[in-house]
């Protein structure tokens, strides 16, 4: 499609590629030291840091992958998203407290403070791995748009993007991360706006006779009650099996808190997640309404690949530039994903390997260095998975991502559970149940015809049985709640008559800050809403 693409279109497109890079370039230009790179200087507003959150889960795989998803399913891929106030609510009750707290760059401190180093090389060797194959499922979906687009092969694609979002993270760390997903996050939200205008001027009937004939098609249940644990889609996967899923994306991924290390204090970070919670649930939706439109507009047409739907929309409407703003939005939806995702990996495989076993005294000019080389490293790394996923995938990226995702939260999951709540686990026996529940997932991943969101809760399960029996059976019966365990937090607050509150927000973990009761009353109303939609129309 290159000679359709057009001056103005490449205009757009390129104007923003620039921006991202000449941001990159100021901010980096106040990067003095590895303390910098990591967590900027402490001073980026919660705001800033909370919309950051949003573009970088939001990213390509939502933007390409829940209207293909929902073009296929209906609207009841919306129960997988039902869960962020309640994620939201405990990440910020039990998770923020021991990472603020600690003052560290990497979240993966705390699995050795709990356990020891082994607990610790584990968990972020896992992160590690599970944070690659995403990433590259994202890389991949941003390589479909530059294809259909300009007509360059897919791993062309690949490549040039991988270079843009690189070259501004390298220069800029975690700061150039947060601020150009806010310029990126605009953009996503302002061609997706268009999208949907132009998707509802462009119909032949009205929007009411749309979705009359779209319920009569059974695409407008968005809750399923079946207590069938082969759906995905199903209320009880949304609210049980999708919550733990997304707590252990939210709470014991690097990539996603490191931002929040960034904040003034712990009220900041909380509120910057706080931000995700009362959005997150807006987003998705209209994404799915999206998909559920696409199918009307389109009479349930099948594609070649689902995702390039959003795109072929944007060719069929002929508006001069647009294709220039979906390009853009997608390319902004990616990046605000892989410039995190760099970044966090840079970070852990410095802090958590690079200094601790190989390189302890060296200096933090040195740290700098080696921070950007990782960066780098890991960003040709991801190359190679994405060529996978485009030789390999025709379904929905969004769930294909989900799918390999589940693999890898359980055992994150457990580990971060049982450090916070068991007395009587040890770190010899975190690491045989940790190592059972992989082999439990596996085993019903490929045995069994149990949907994928089931995966997280299976696999947490295991580990958690396994890693307290096998803790009893090795080093015995342990008479005190470790420190590090919400109990011992709570206890160790208390018997050193410090102050529980920072500026009004709770600093230890487990107690529960007003505003979370708000949010859950958002929760309920949310099932009051979708609930109500069975009867309209």
């Amino acid at each position: 499609m290159t000679e359709n693409f057009g001056v103005l279109n490449w205009s757009i497109l390129g104007g923003y590629i620039i921006a991202n890079l000449l941001l990159g370039l100021v901010i980096g230009k106040n990067i003095k030291n590895s303390d910098d790179f990591y967590l900027g200087q402490k001073q980026t507003p919660w705001w800033a840091i909370g919309i950051s959150v949003i573009a970088t889960y939001v990213s390509a795989m939502t933007f390409l992958g829940a209207p293909a998803w929902a073009y296929s399913e209906g609207l009841s891929v919306i129960a997988l998203h039902l869960n962020y106030p309640l994620v939201i609510m405990a990440v910020i009750i039990f998770f923020f407290p021991f990472f603020y707290n600690a003052g560290v760059a990497s979240i993966y401190d705390y699995q050795e403070r709990r356990f020891g180093k082994r607990a610790r090389a584990m968990v972020s060797s896992i992160f590690m791995l599970s944070q690659i194959m995403s990433s590259a499922a994202i890389l991949y979906a941003t390589s479909l748009v530059l294809s259909f687009i300009t007509g360059v092969p897919v791993v062309w694609s690949i490549v040039i993007v991988t270079a843009i979002a690189l070259i501004y993270t390298m220069m800029g760390g975690i700061t150039a991360v947060i601020w150009t997903d806010v310029i990126q996050s605009v953009i996503l939200f302002v061609g997706a706006g268009i999208i949907m205008y132009a998707l509802l001027e462009s119909g032949d009937t009205t929007l009411s006779s749309s979705m009359s004939e779209l319920k009569a098609q059974g695409k407008l249940n968005p809750l399923n009650w079946d207590f069938d644990f082969t759906e995905e889609t199903t209320v009880w996967s949304g609210i049980i099996a999708m919550t733990l899923y997304h707590i252990t994306v939210y709470g014991t991924n690097q990539m996603m808190v490191q931002r929040t290390l960034a904040a003034k204090n712990i009220g900041d970070a909380k509120k910057s997640y706080l931000l995700m919670g009362f959005c997150a649930f807006f987003i998705y939706f209209f994404f799915i309404v999206l998909g559920v439109l696409f199918y009307d507009f389109y009479q349930g047409k099948t594609f070649e690949n689902s995702n390039t739907i959003i795109l072929q929309f944007a060719t069929d409407y002929g508006l001069p530039g647009l294709m220039g703003i979906i390009a853009a939005a997608v390319m902004a939806a990616s990046m605000s994903s892989l410039d995190s995702s760099f970044n966090s990996l840079s970070t852990v495989a410095t802090i958590d390997f690079y200094i601790k076993y190989f390189k302890k005294d060296a200096s933090d000019a040195h740290y700098l260095k080696a921070s950007r080389i990782f960066t780098l490293f890991f960003a040709v790394l991801i190359i190679f998975p994405a060529i996978g996923y485009h030789l390999f995938s025709e379904g929905s990226i969004l769930e294909i991502l989900s799918k390999v995702g589940s693999y890898f939260v359980g055992a994150q999951m457990g580990m971060f559970f049982l450090g916070f709540f068991s007395k009587q686990t040890t770190e010899n026996g975190l690491i045989i149940g940790t190592l059972s529940g992989f082999i439990v997932v596996t085993l019903v991943a490929l045995n069994t015809d149990i949907a994928w969101p089931w995966y997280c809760i299976i696999g947490a399960s295991a580990n958690i049985v396994v890693s307290m029996i096998a803790s009893r059976l090795i080093d015995g019966v342990q008479t005190e709640y470790n420190a590090y365990t919400i109990k011992g937090q709570q206890q160790h607050f208390a018997r050193e008559g410090l102050d529980e509150k920072e500026q009004g927000w709770y600093r230890v973990p487990g107690r529960v800050d007003p505003i979370n009761y708000i949010l859950f009353g958002f929760f309920l109303l949310t099932l009051v809403f979708l609930f109500s939609i069975q009867f309209m129309f």
